[in-house]
């Protein structure tokens, strides 16, 4: 901070982040320590390079005043980064109640006795800020050169074009990153997807394979064995035994008819069986064929 007797000038250089074909501005605050109305003015050695609003203007006593400083776009950065412009800011007194209309250019005129306070400012350029990265700062791989800033903040082009090389680069790489981990995601859920299909695909296979088991088993053999067993056996007791216990409700016991009764039932019995015994084989081809 510049303190004089009239103002305050806040900060005693105009720092500008320079990069190419942009317009850069910076600020001076201005500060009325005294009781007076005090009037300023802006110069620049450069007046086509840079804009300042406003030039001139009125201090108010125990008041401050912001001026804006612009500086217009370049085309080819300046050899070893280093500004030669200078800016010189100066203060009087002014008359209770002025404006900035009442300004003149011989208020700030010295030969003509006036108590004229002047700051010299000069112009550097420094580094422009970083955009915002989501690699850790304190990585030593994903971190790129800085450019190295000298002891008045200004730098030389060299360094300037390696830094815009390098951050055009870690972007290029980021996006470069970020597609091939969106695909390595996508291709990672269709195999995952497949899997879940492969597993279902099997799972109904094998109660296909199930209900075809237990359609094809039909009756069981031995089943089969144990009716035609059966069968036979009740082939033999029906030619075997005579007369049968229920016999005599059916028929009218006769001794004399007795060997004829015998002979029909062994007819009956016996064709019988053998009806018994061809459903039995029957059934058993069926149960093969199945």
């Amino acid at each position: 901070m510049s303190t004089g007797q009239l103002l305050s000038i806040e900060p005693q250089e105009l720092q500008f982040p320079f990069e190419l074909r942009k317009q850069i501005s910076c600020s001076l605050n201005l500060s009325n320590k005294t009781d007076n109305y005090v009037a300023f003015k802006v110069k620049t050695t450069n007046p086509k390079k840079y804009c300042v609003r406003p030039n001139t203007g009125v201090v108010l006593p125990r008041s401050t005043c912001n001026v804006v400083v612009t500086m217009q776009a370049q085309k080819e950065a300046p050899t070893d980064m280093q500004c030669k412009d200078k800016f010189l800011l100066q203060s009087v007194v002014a008359s209770p109640g002025a404006t900035p209309k009442d300004i003149m250019a011989e208020m700030f005129n010295k030969e003509s006795g006036h108590n004229v306070e002047e700051c010299k400012l000069r112009v550097v350029y420094v580094a422009p800020p970083r955009p915002p990265s989501p690699v850790r700062e304190g990585s030593e791989e994903g971190s790129s050169p800085r450019a190295s800033v000298s002891d008045n903040g200004s730098f030389n082009a060299a360094e300037l074009t390696s830094v815009s090389r390098a951050h055009v680069e870690r972007h290029e790489t980021q996006d470069n990153s970020y597609d091939a981990r969106t695909l390595i995601s996508k291709l990672t859920e269709e195999k995952n997807s497949a899997i879940q299909q492969n597993s279902k695909l099997q799972q109904e296979l094998e109660l296909l394979r199930r209900e075809a088991k237990r359609n094809q088993s039909g009756i069981p053999f031995i089943y089969v064995f144990l009716v035609g067993l059966i069968g036979i056996i009740l082939g033999y007791l029906l030619k075997r035994t005579w007369p049968p216990p229920c016999y005599t409700f059916f028929v009218f016991f006769d001794a004399t008819s007795m060997a004829g009764k015998r002979k029909e039932i062994w007819k009956i019995g016996k064709v019988t069986g053998i009806l018994f015994c061809r459903n039995v084989v029957h059934c058993l081809l069926i149960c093969m064929e199945d």
